[in-house]
């Protein structure tokens, strides 16, 4: 907030690719008033975002405390930029396909367990042969059934496919 006043030209706004060794230059401009490892990590949490690193994909020169022109971006450093948002997309990405799984698989979840649940309320099997008849040790079912049923309270579910009244049998 500091630096956005005393340098609004360069900091305020869209991002702008600064001035190489632009440090030396702000504690000139204001002596005493930053420490180096305040500039130091402002610096390095601005020219790392995002915006930023798309600021200079797209600037041909730098900028230096007035706003004005003040060297031009060098192949090394864009392709840096360009190298780190491909990587920057790649991990977003990542993150929304495992999201995407992550989702499905609850959604698989929550539809067995209605199932579990259908078949549970409707079955004239005991539950020790409905364990069997399902694959599973008598512990699990009473805990799945009530998220079953806990989940069909809050929103219920359509009937599983074979309980549907869809048409002629």
């Amino acid at each position: 907030a500091e630096l956005k006043a005393l340098l609004p030209a360069l900091f305020t706004g869209k991002p702008k690719p600064v001035k190489l060794r632009i440090q030396a230059d702000i504690q000139e401009r204001a002596p005493g008033k930053f420490s180096k490892a305040q500039l130091s990590a402002f610096l390095r949490r601005h020219t790392g975002s995002t915006g930023y690193l798309i600021a200079l994909t797209q600037a041909k020169t730098r900028f230096d405390l007035d706003g004005q022109p003040a060297g031009e971006i060098t192949e090394e450093h864009l392709k840096a930029a360009q190298e780190e948002l491909a990587r920057r997309r790649g991990l977003k990405q990542e993150r929304e396909q495992a999201d995407q799984e992550r989702h499905q698989l609850e959604a698989q979840q929550r539809r067995n367990r209605a199932q579990l649940l259908w078949d549970f309320e409707r079955t004239t099997l005991t539950e020790a042969n409905f364990c069997v008849l399902k694959g599973t040790t008598a512990e699990e079912p009473p805990g799945l059934l009530e998220i079953a049923r806990k989940e069909s309270d809050e929103e219920p579910t359509d009937p599983p496919r074979e309980a549907r009244h869809d048409g002629p049998p």
